[in-house]
């Protein structure tokens, strides 16, 4: 999870005095409270820390791209990935390694976090190398990008609640812009690769990826991507690449230099 200052500038439209109804974190301690958020997982990363992610297919989970970079850079190994899907208190609903990692081809690692191009692509896809086929973990559909008023929500690990996952049912979208959504989900260090979720036509549907925190006038806000046509072009270039090669990673397009400012990861133990 990266942190950094936005001005207020930066936003369509500023409403920070309409969150009022909005609900704090709650974690999601027993099997039933956990319903319908088993897809959900965290993605552990030996000898680094951890994201959050979530599956949107039976073999693919999405994430944030800049999950998928060590501190000096490099391109982190997809062993050294695991996803635990609905992880609570030691126990996950599904457990399971990955054969490949795949950002968007057009997100840039250079070291600028406050560069909005950058987080609007930060986005990627890993391919698990087993299915998950279960009734209770179901992948989830993707939104439309929400507007400045929408109320979305969050599940998430975090900083000081790595043992299960945190869901926030109510936060607010205070702007968008360049394909950055700014929002008032309350997001920490591991939640980064979150998935942002709303309803429509009953169903619970991922429109947003948690990228980074920022500070609006004072506020905590989290900003993340507008995901509709990032995720269209971030699948078909996963699509074009084919099977994985086995043992082997698949690089993006373009690989940005090193980027001191990067992700912060923190310790899963």
């Amino acid at each position: 999870m990266r942190q950094f200052l936005i001005s207020a500038v930066f936003l369509v439209a500023s409403t920070l005095g309409s969150t009022a109804q909005e609900t704090g974190l709650v974690t999601l301690q027993t099997r039933q409270e956990s319903t319908g958020w088993e897809a959900v997982g965290r993605l552990d990363i030996a000898n680094k820390g951890f994201c959050t992610a979530a599956l949107i297919r039976d073999r693919l989970i999405l994430t944030a791209a800049h999950c998928l970079y060590d501190t000096d850079g490099s391109l982190i190994a997809p062993d050294r990935f695991t996803f635990r899907a609905g992880l609570r208190d030691g126990r996950a609903e599904a457990t399971r390694g990955i054969s490949r990692t795949v950002g968007h081809p057009d997100y840039r690692h250079n070291g600028d976090a406050t560069d909005p191009a950058s987080v609007a692509m930060d986005i990627a896809v890993l391919e698990l190398d087993r299915p998950i086929r279960t009734t209770r973990i179901q992948p989830y559909l993707i939104a439309q990008r929400p507007l400045t008023g929408d109320k979305v929500g969050v599940v998430s690990y975090g900083r000081g609640r790595e043992s299960a996952p945190s869901l926030q049912e109510v936060c607010s979208v205070l702007g968008r812009r360049t394909g950055v959504i700014v929002m008032t989900c309350d997001v920490e260090y591991g939640s980064s690769g979150a998935p942002v979720f709303m309803e429509r036509d009953g169903q619970t549907r991922i429109a947003s990826v948690v990228s980074a925190m920022a500070q609006v006038d004072g506020q905590k806000v989290a900003l993340g991507t507008s995901l509709e046509q990032p995720l269209t072009a971030l699948l078909a270039h996963f699509a074009s690449m084919g099977p994985a090669r086995p043992g082997g990673s698949q690089r993006m397009i373009s690989i940005g230099q090193r980027n001191d400012t990067g992700a912060k990861f923190i310790s899963a133990d």
